[in-house]
């Protein structure tokens, strides 16, 4: 399907009965209906959200607090650890999960609410973890750019990771952001091929262009990084030493790597994107998956689940560090960000009522 990670769309594992297309003609309604479509449209449904801020006890992740604009994400990233998420909502983590977006269209109103009650104590909030805050609807939506608005209001620390271009728009709030050491930017570099980047991460931006970001960023005075995630074996693992070569000559001052996780439905759909793109390496790949995650597919235990374990994971932890030491990366997690600067916009003269 043309601009889409997958064509599959596996049955939603809380469902208890299955839909199955006929194949016998009947289906269909009239011979004008195409039964195969080459490409889909994306249907975004808004969600009057009452809460906006996730809180998160993995010891795996640098941040305990986190914020998603949207579920579903139509950057449709092949890999994405987040499809299976998708089943909460009564939706498929395949195809639905890159067509069928929810939006949170009064998620700044929620986060002026939950940051307004007179028990929050401010930590730094990653924005867009589970699903990108820029992919494409976010042009016409602008719930991210609403959400850093009230962040420079509130002086809020917040972390940014994504994949999309779209960031550089709203460059005038993260230079400010950053200027008060609010602020820090991660960008998701996982090939330099722009083929590659077709097959597995259809609709992001391409790898030339997010090198420019970085460098926009970087040279804006924003703190920049990137993640190599996920690395994926005998896919995208040789470009280790170049991808890096390449973030620090475009200004990233951090790097990180995350290895790549299979949960639930999301095994079989990288199972099919293999077998249709590389079916001769295929079952090489999955094997050294199995030798990663202790002859099974995934293992959701905490302090492997993002590297794995073995000599393989031994030997991607050792190259990536070895070269990314040489280029002068800091490979601690997280940006330090300032919390002694957050206020309440009015809060201090309503306390006095």
């Amino acid at each position: 399907m043309k601009t889409r990670g997958t064509s599959l769309n596996p049955h939603n594992r809380y469902q208890p009965r299955v839909i199955a297309r006929s194949r016998d003609g009947e289906w269909y309604q009239s011979e004008e209906d195409e039964p195969n479509p080459d490409s889909i449209a994306t249907e975004v449904i808004d969600e009057r959200v009452r809460s906006i801020i996730s809180r998160n006890r993995s010891p795996d992740v640098p941040f305990d607090q986190s914020i998603n604009p949207y579920r579903g994400c139509e950057h449709a990233c092949i890999y994405c650890f987040a499809r299976p998420t998708h089943a909460y909502w009564d939706m498929s983590p395949g195809l639905d999960f890159e067509t069928r977006l929810i939006a949170k269209p009064n998620a700044d109103h929620q986060l002026r609410r939950e940051l307004d009650r007179p028990g929050y104590t401010p930590s730094p909030i990653a924005l867009g973890v589970n699903t990108d805050a820029y992919q494409p609807i976010e042009r016409e939506r602008r719930i991210t750019r609403s959400l850093l608005e009230v962040m420079l209001e509130y002086r809020h620390p917040v972390s940014i990771i994504t994949k999309g271009a779209l960031i550089l728009r709203d460059l005038d709030l993260l230079s400010e952001l950053a200027r008060q050491g609010l602020c820090s930017v991660r960008i998701s570099l996982t090939t330099l091929s722009n083929d590659l980047k077709r097959r597995m991460e259809p609709r992001t931006a391409a790898p030339a262009t997010r090198l420019k970001v970085i460098r926009q960023l970087a040279s804006a005075g924003v703190p920049t990084g990137i993640i190599l995630g996920p690395v994926i074996p005998f896919i995208n693992d040789h470009e280790i030493e170049e991808i890096l070569t390449s973030a620090a000559s475009a200004g990233a001052t951090r790097a990180s790597w995350i290895m790549l996780r299979l949960p639930l439905e999301l095994d079989e759909l990288f199972q099919d994107w293999l077998q249709r793109h590389f079916p001769d390496r295929a079952e090489r790949v999955l094997g050294r998956i199995r030798d990663l995650r202790g002859g099974k597919h995934n293992n959701s235990q905490f302090g492997r689940r993002m590297t794995g374990t073995g000599p393989y994971a031994q030997l991607i932890r050792q190259r990536f560090n070895n070269r990314a030491r040489k280029l002068g990366f800091s490979l601690h997690a997280s940006e330090p960000l300032r919390t002694d600067l957050f206020r309440r916009p009015g809060g201090e003269q309503m306390g006095l009522w």
